[in-house]
């Protein structure tokens, strides 16, 4: 009996660090979504800014 306490508390701490590592990779992949839309509004500034200009040489 003992054993099998011993079993599910080993198990019970497994799924806690499994669930740990879960949430840190979930914590890293929303930085990256983060960094890629704050990359795409910069770009998508670039882009407005370059047509501003082309606009301004043409007249």
């Amino acid at each position: 009996m003992q054993g099998d306490a011993l079993t599910l508390y080993r198990d019970a701490m497994a799924l806690q660090r499994d669930t740990l590592a879960l949430q840190g990779d979930a914590l890293t992949l929303y930085r990256d979504a983060l960094a890629l839309q704050r990359d795409a509004l910069a770009l998508q500034g670039i882009a407005k800014f370059n047509s501003l200009q082309i606009n301004e040489m043409l007249y």
